[in-house]
């Protein structure tokens, strides 16, 4: 179950197809990949996220082994930066294998529910206005309910 948490870049079109190619048997693969966002009434400069990445892996790994299990997926994994990314650039991905596509979905609807909770990363966005730590959403907290 692989999770990388890492400061480098990632493809995640090379991303996608290296899991794709490792997954005989399946017969749905669903990605997602999450990017730094900045809109005109909005503007983001960059985007830092902190991080402990052995605590982060342990974490991920976890929420991996849990979705794995749950939805009876072939393979699942998390890509995840840390560091101070740019606008546009890729943050996680998310990938999971499965014989079919419900399940595929909803493994990477469950991941990512929970990567937005309980993975322990920590953001401080920068714009013109200055910097600002990204507070909890109550829409996250209550997307990851749906899973109990």
């Amino acid at each position: 179950m692989p999770v990388r948490v890492t400061t480098e870049p990632f493809d995640p079109g090379a991303e996608t197809n290296a899991f794709l190619a490792a997954g005989q048997g399946a017969g749905a693969a669903v990605t997602f990949t999450g990017v730094v966002r900045s809109s005109p009434d909005d503007p983001v400069t960059s985007l830092t996220l902190e991080c402990y990445p052995e605590l982060a892996i342990n974490q991920l790994e976890a929420i991996l082994a849990d979705a794995t299990a749950r939805f009876e997926l072939l393979a699942a994994t998390v890509i995840h930066r840390y560091g101070t990314l740019a606008p546009g650039e890729p943050i996680v991905q998310v990938m999971t294998l499965s014989p079919h596509r419900a399940a595929a979905f909803r493994g990477a609807e469950f991941l990512m529910d929970y990567l937005k909770t309980d993975a322990p990363f920590w953001k401080q966005e920068s714009g013109p206005n200055g910097t600002v730590w990204v507070a909890p959403r109550d829409e996250d907290d209550t997307a990851k309910a749906r899973w109990s």
